[in-house]
């Protein structure tokens, strides 16, 4: 069985510690990797893209507000490359700023989550459909 895997493009240590508790009770099988702002990520995407040795994330968690290469700078470079489009992505972020959020849906997120992550949550509907997407992945 393939473990589902992730990359979560966060900052805050304590942030990526509640993520991966959130995780944990699904009790799905999982491969997390965290990348410490959107620069880490995007060279991280295009080594995998380029080598081929690793496979490309299955779902990707994006906060916003990052040093050096913040979300949605992300979000526009994955929009850009055909070979990532495929990947589910989530914005998981703080920000309820209501431009922050049409921007990310313009460049193809699943879901704009505002933190903590409470995957549980029937009225945090993007939440809700991202623990349902994982729950899918681990079916296949």
């Amino acid at each position: 069985m393939q473990p589902i895997n992730i990359l979560l493009v966060e900052d805050d240590k304590l942030d990526v510690i509640d993520i991966k508790r959130s995780l944990d009770k699904l009790n799905i099988f999982y491969k997390l990797t965290n990348a410490r702002n959107g620069e880490e990520a995007i060279t991280l995407l295009d080594e995998q893209i380029s080598t081929g040795h690793e496979a490309l994330p299955d779902v990707m968690l994006i906060d916003i507000n990052m040093p050096k290469v913040n979300g949605l700078e992300v979000l526009e470079y994955m929009h850009r490359k055909e070979e990532l489009k495929q990947i589910k992505r989530f914005v998981l972020t703080t920000s309820g700023d209501r431009t922050d959020k049409i921007t990310a849906e313009k460049l193809g997120v699943s879901g704009y989550i505002i933190k903590p992550l409470k995957l549980n949550s029937p009225s945090a509907m993007d939440a809700f459909n991202l623990m349902i997407d994982l729950l899918n992945f681990k079916k296949n």
